[in-house]
């Protein structure tokens, strides 16, 4: 026999019926911090840890798009060179990153078709890095302030492969040390706007809540 299921609440009809909504700890707590400390490094389990974490990332048709390129300091000269891509306002705080990432997608898949959801794919794959670095305890940041033409040229991607982000990864630094400029963009109070200017009920600019 089907058992047709009930619904157990009414529909909220209001934002305010719904005021404090509670995400899981570990997505609040994440920040794109720009405060580092230059003098603690990463080991490479934890690299390795973020990377598996990107690894674990669902993907269409299991492509799995993303490659990263790792930029730490046993490798000075690369570290360097990829210091180097950034803009220069990224430059003032990011030099201080111990651990560079750059995410690069895969736009053709091997039957030399578009990967439509290349992007898709690496920004979770991007998303599920900085989560596993949020809770180890380290800041990160993701830049799209980089010259991704010279990243291809220094570090030999190929065709058929974008560079799109530059990830910062560290511990947590002292505020202090970085430029008054800095300092005041860091102490801005974060911002996103209500689920209902970008969520619709059922139809485009339908109100996500019920009359």
């Amino acid at each position: 026999m089907n058992v047709k299921s009930e619904q157990t609440t009414s529909p909220i009809t209001a934002r305010d019926e719904f005021p404090n909504p509670e995400i899981h700890s570990l997505i609040q707590s994440r920040r794109s911090s720009r405060i580092y400390d230059p003098e603690r490094l990463l080991t490479w389990e934890q690299i390795l840890l973020l990377l598996e974490a990107a690894r674990s990332a669902p993907s269409s048709g299991n492509r799995q798009p993303w490659v990263y390129l790792v930029f730490e300091p046993s490798k000075p000269e690369q570290l360097e060179k990829a210091r180097s891509c950034l803009n220069p306002d990224n430059q003032v705080w990011a030099n201080r990153a111990p651990l560079l990432l750059l995410a690069v997608s895969e736009d053709i898949r091997p039957d030399g078709r578009e990967n439509t959801k290349a992007l898709h794919d690496l920004g979770m794959a991007n998303q599920n890095l900085l989560l596993q670095a949020t809770a180890m305890g380290l800041n990160c940041r993701p830049m799209a302030g980089f010259d991704a033409e010279k990243a291809r040229k220094l570090f030999n991607i190929p065709e058929g492969y974008t560079p799109r982000v530059m990830i910062a990864v560290g511990y947590p630094g002292d505020i202090e040390d970085l430029p008054v400029e800095v300092q005041e963009k860091e102490r801005k109070v974060r911002t996103r706007n209500p689920v209902d200017h970008f969520a619709f009920r059922g139809n485009w600019q339908q109100s996500l809540f019920e009359d």
